[in-house]
């Protein structure tokens, strides 16, 4: 458990400073750009890595520190669920210069009586090679189904050659940001949606790939006959689904959430045992639900709650994320599913009352 005094003095520091901190996907988000900022967003270059943090080093302590070089732009704390950093931290500067001046001045600066800072130029890769894609694979189509996975897709470009298993896409990502979010999910958005199974992983400059397929060139012109049975043509999309339907609130949700992009696929939430009517007979009647979108991303959203159970003295309280359903409806009951499976485990201690359907 975090020390409550290195909180009160980050809460302390935050108020005297009037300093904005915002968490979202386990970072913790200074600027970009803080307020009273004047000038034009910084550049490649700017951002610099630290790494080797002491684990209960908060921005009371980095954002002083790293100031002291040139103004900040960003600094982005990586935190974990315990209240602890993970050891690394991103600080963007207004300039190149005043990041290459935070490199000479700050690396192996040391914090605490054993850690000395790491600190580095950030490598902004932008860039990712999805893999063993089928040789009938046609390059809109891979445009379309990664563009409903992810956002910031700059482009798409198809390689083969005789060292390329299948055929390769190379992705260009409009930031280092997006395209490592893109990473989490590609994989698995690839096989759920698409019934391909497929590589991703960073691509860089020197690596090397044939040229790209021409568009609509089904297969590529080098290399030898695949052995085996042909792979089968990817499945046909969808058409988009409205994103214009009526929410209805579910019972316990607080109200709308923003609206996610269309996805291309219609793929209904699995049938499972009502965990809301089973806490109602455990309880005797229907306790009161008290839930808050604390974020929401996509293709998920995050979720405080508190419950008031009868024979518990206080009430349940937790956060959970869970993936978004097709419409508004499905994503609230889902989240109350996921509410009354913790409060079945709550009040049958060594069950499994919830559900494994969070991420």
């Amino acid at each position: 458990m975090v020390s409550p005094a290195r909180l009160q003095a980050l809460e302390a520091w935050r108020n005297e400073n009037h300093i904005s901190l915002s968490q979202v996907n386990g970072q913790r988000r200074y600027g970009g750009p803080p307020d009273g900022w004047e000038g034009p967003a910084p550049g490649d270059g700017c951002e610099v890595f630290i790494s080797q943090l002491p684990e209960d080093v908060f921005e009371d302590l980095l954002i002083p520190l790293f100031s002291s070089v040139g103004r900040l732009w960003e600094f982005r704390l990586m935190m974990n669920f315990s209240g602890w950093n993970r050891g690394f931290a991103y600080a963007t500067y207004g300039s190149a210069g005043e990041a290459a001046e935070a490199v000479r001045r700050l690396h192996g600066h040391r914090l605490g009586p054993a850690k000395q800072l790491c600190v580095c130029h950030s490598t902004q890769k932008k860039q990712l090679c999805v893999g063993e894609l089928p040789v009938t694979i046609q390059q809109p189509y891979v445009l379309q189904v990664l563009r409903a996975l992810s956002g910031g897709v700059e482009s798409v470009s198809l390689k083969s050659g005789t060292d390329i298993k299948g055929v390769s896409a190379l992705v260009v990502y409009e930031s280092h940001h997006a395209a490592a979010m893109a990473k989490k999910v590609i994989r698995e958005g690839f096989k759920k949606h698409c019934s391909l199974t497929v590589s991703v992983k960073w691509h860089y400059s020197s690596t090397k790939v044939r040229r790209p397929l021409t568009h609509g060139e089904g297969t590529p012109r080098s290399g030898p006959p695949r052995s085996g049975p042909p792979r089968s043509q990817p499945p046909r999309l969808q058409p988009p689904l409205s994103t214009t339907e009526t929410f209805n609130k579910a019972p316990g949700a607080p109200g709308p959430l923003p609206p996610r992009p269309a996805p291309f696929w219609s793929s209904p939430l699995p049938q499972k045992p009502c965990l809301l009517a089973l806490l109602q007979r455990t309880c005797g009647t229907r306790p009161d639900f008290n839930l808050e979108c604390t974020a929401s991303g996509p293709w998920h959203v995050c979720v405080s709650y508190s419950v008031q159970l009868p024979h518990l003295p206080h009430p349940l309280k937790g956060w959970l994320t869970v993936r978004r359903g097709v419409t508004h409806e499905d994503t609230w009951r889902e989240v109350n599913q996921l509410v009354a499976g913790r409060a079945l485990a709550a009040l049958w201690p060594g069950t499994e009352g919830m559900p494994k359907q969070a991420w």
